[in-house]
């Protein structure tokens, strides 16, 4: 038998990111679905937009970034499951209408 390590015990973690350039303005709708989307995920997840980063599970945060249509927003992730929870929150934001 190999020696346990403290690391043995820890969870698996992954750190994504993406960068999308948004079709429309970031408003209610689709920060409404960011915000449902970000709470099926275990890992932390982060909406960076003009040097300001907020947690996408609040709706008002994300409002609040004043993301507008032809400006970047990058997503980031840590976690568990970061790569599905950047894919899906990329998803919306490249998508938004």
């Amino acid at each position: 038998m190999s020696p346990s390590s403290d690391t043995d015990s820890l969870p698996p973690t992954a750190r994504h990111e993406a960068e999308v350039v948004l079709p429309a303005n970031l408003h209610a709708r689709p920060a409404g679905r960011l915000a449902r989307a970000a709470a099926g995920f275990t890992s932390a997840v982060h909406l960076d937009h003009a040097g300001r980063s907020v947690n996408p599970a609040g709706v008002l945060a994300v409002m609040g970034l004043g993301a507008t249509a032809g400006s970047t927003v990058t997503v980031r992730a840590e976690g568990p499951d970061a790569e599905a929870a950047v894919a899906a929150l990329a998803e919306i934001l490249a998508t938004a209408e």
